[in-house]
């Protein structure tokens, strides 16, 4: 299971409230289909499809399942196709509390819809790396705020808030190709200063993030390399460990071939 804590900032344990009615997509257009869709109908198909062995399985992978149904993320990007895109729907669905109803918000809301205030507060509900990582890498690197939002978050102190801002950022090395090194650069700097957080969902993901800005080009290879040795050489273990495996994949042959 993959990938990475509402209104008035708290948890809403209610259903959502209905949200801008739609007809369901891509199916065929029978009477019972041909009724319009809102969240509490999907909260209410979410919880069909859950399984105890599914939710039983999430401790394994560190992800909380008192809020879960147990649904395999390819069931919900297959539900969430169907749906398509609606960000009014993506909002009550994050707002259920559910995780599975958040995963499936983070597939279906509209990249040019969200706000940075959205943002925000969705960054400041996030409590699994999960959430974390699938709202980062298949909705918030989409947004014209994404690179704001990596040099904020970077500086917060919890650990899934803090998490986001890396996760962010590796998934931007990835998906932002019209990006200028200068961004990543930056990225770097901030790698560095959170390398001493031992953490383990923030380590990991400033590793992640170190690894991949150095397998974007020769450039940015040079320059991740550079904070990788410095950070091996670090008096922090959290530092160390981050700096020592980022070098191992960065010189490896593989990584020295794609990039020549």
């Amino acid at each position: 299971m993959t990938g990475g804590e509402l209104a008035a900032d708290e948890p809403n344990e209610r259903m959502p409230v209905k949200t801008k009615q739609r007809p369901v997509k891509n199916l065929p257009a029978t009477k019972a289909q041909a009724k319009p869709v809102d969240a509490q109908h999907v909260v209410a198909e979410l919880q069909r499809r859950g399984s105890k062995n599914v939710r039983d399985g999430m401790a394994r992978y560190a992800i909380p399942s008192d809020k879960a149904f147990g649904i395999s993320v390819g069931t919900l990007k297959t539900i969430a196709k169907r749906l398509g895109r609606d960000h009014h729907l993506a909002l009550a669905l994050w707002n259920s509390g559910w995780y599975e109803a958040r995963m499936l918000a983070a597939f279906i809301d509209d990249p040019s819809a969200v706000t940075a205030s959205q943002m925000d507060r969705w960054c400041r509900e996030f409590d699994n790396w999960a959430i974390v990582d699938t709202v980062c890498f298949h909705l918030f690197d989409r947004t014209p705020y994404a690179w704001d939002k990596v040099t904020q978050w970077a500086t917060r102190r919890a650990e899934f808030q803090r998490r986001a801002a890396f996760a962010l950022l590796w998934s931007l090395t990835g998906h932002d190709k019209s990006a200028d090194d200068s961004k990543f650069i930056a990225g770097l700097r901030l790698i560095e200063r959170a390398a001493d957080d031992e953490r383990n969902f923030v380590k990991k993901a400033v590793n992640m993030a170190l690894r991949a800005i150095g397998k974007r080009n020769r450039k940015l290879h040079a320059a991740a390399l550079g904070s990788a040795m410095r950070l091996a050489a670090s008096r922090s273990a959290s530092a160390r460990w981050i700096g020592s495996d980022a070098a191992r994949e960065l010189e490896s042959a593989a990584v020295t071939r794609r990039l020549t």
